[in-house]
């Protein structure tokens, strides 16, 4: 199968699975000084918030989003599962991001090389493994930094920078990422191999792991992937290709933000192709992203219900 025509442009948003709402809006918003844009529901679950994290635009690429359940168990660890996020953030600001982190409480890491990229890891309060990165070479992705934010503009994340996967066999997932969603062999460290994208955001480094057991979402797991597309027709390109390589990808679905095919890769890790547009700011001025429970059209004769079925959330205490 050759590679496709219009490749994924790069990720644009990966969701996981969180605690208690309110303490992950305060490590996000206010630890991490990430702009909460897009407060709403679980389309498929909607007495579940779904919260969005960005820059101060919400723009693709730059989300980390998160389904609060808080009776969820742990995540079992294995293959079929992604087993962390990395973010972005500007060269020569690890120590910056050490030292924040540290006066937080959080385990003090020392910085880390993997590919070239200088890398700091933390676990988020719910067990989500995190690493923000200096990248060797910085990605094309657009980014508007958030003046009101806790952390200073030069500071800040910038967006997703990638994901690790664990595979029980990686070839089935290589030779997926290249010849149906035009990914490239970037290069091979130790067990690692990396994937990207020509053009954008978005490298997975995967893992073969054939003696772990098969990995099962929980609180603090990634729950999905999605890789950016510019609009309706690339979608129905990349479903088409998705068809033919045996995905069994779902019918298109409209978010309102923006329309999603779902579909698992060849290893069991659960992708999304999602459009570029129409947005955030489609219900929304951009000075008030995320200050209000926001609903899609089919959701808003149910609001007096679900707003009542929701914890409140209150701005966070930054120090």
């Amino acid at each position: 199968m050759p590679p496709p025509r219009r490749p994924v442009r790069g990720l644009h948003h990966i969701t996981a699975v969180a605690g208690a709402p309110q303490e992950n809006l305060d490590f996000y918003a206010g630890v991490l000084g990430m702009r909460l844009v897009k407060r709403t529901v679980n389309q498929d679950d909607p007495g579940t918030y779904h919260l969005f994290y960005a820059d101060a635009e919400g723009h693709t690429g730059t989300d980390l989003t998160f389904f609060p359940w808080p009776d969820a168990v742990a995540p079992q660890l294995g293959h079929g599962l992604a087993v962390e996020v990395s973010l972005e953030v500007p060269e020569g600001t690890l120590d910056y991001w050490a030292d924040r982190l540290a006066r937080y409480g959080f385990k003090d890491q020392r910085p880390q090389r993997r590919f070239g990229d200088k890398l700091l890891q933390v676990v988020d309060p719910h067990g989500l493994h995190l690493a923000l990165v200096e990248p060797g070479i910085v990605p094309s992705r657009r980014f508007t930094p958030w003046d009101p934010g806790p952390v200073p503009t030069d500071k800040q994340i910038r967006g997703l920078y990638g994901a690790q996967l664990w595979e029980r066999d990686a070839a089935p997932t290589g030779s997926f990422l290249m010849h149906a969603l035009g990914f490239e062999v970037i290069a091979s460290e130790g067990d690692w191999t990396r994937y990207g994208v020509a053009d954008g955001a978005g490298v997975l480094d995967v893992r073969e792991t054939p003696n772990e057991h098969q990995g099962a979402w929980g609180r603090g797991a990634v729950h999905h992937l999605a890789w950016r597309v510019d609009d309706d027709a690339h979608e129905l390109a990349m479903r088409d290709v998705l068809e033919q390589a045996g995905r069994k990808p779902t019918p298109v679905i409209d978010r309102f933000w923006f329309k999603s095919v779902y579909f698992k890769e060849p290893g069991g890790v659960l992708f999304e192709i999602a459009t570029e547009g129409p947005g955030f700011t489609r219900d929304e001025d951009l000075s008030r992203l995320g200050e209000q429970l926001t609903l899609p059209p089919f959701l808003e004769s149910m609001r007096n219900e679900i707003a009542a079925s929701l914890p409140a959330l209150t701005p966070p205490v930054v120090k």
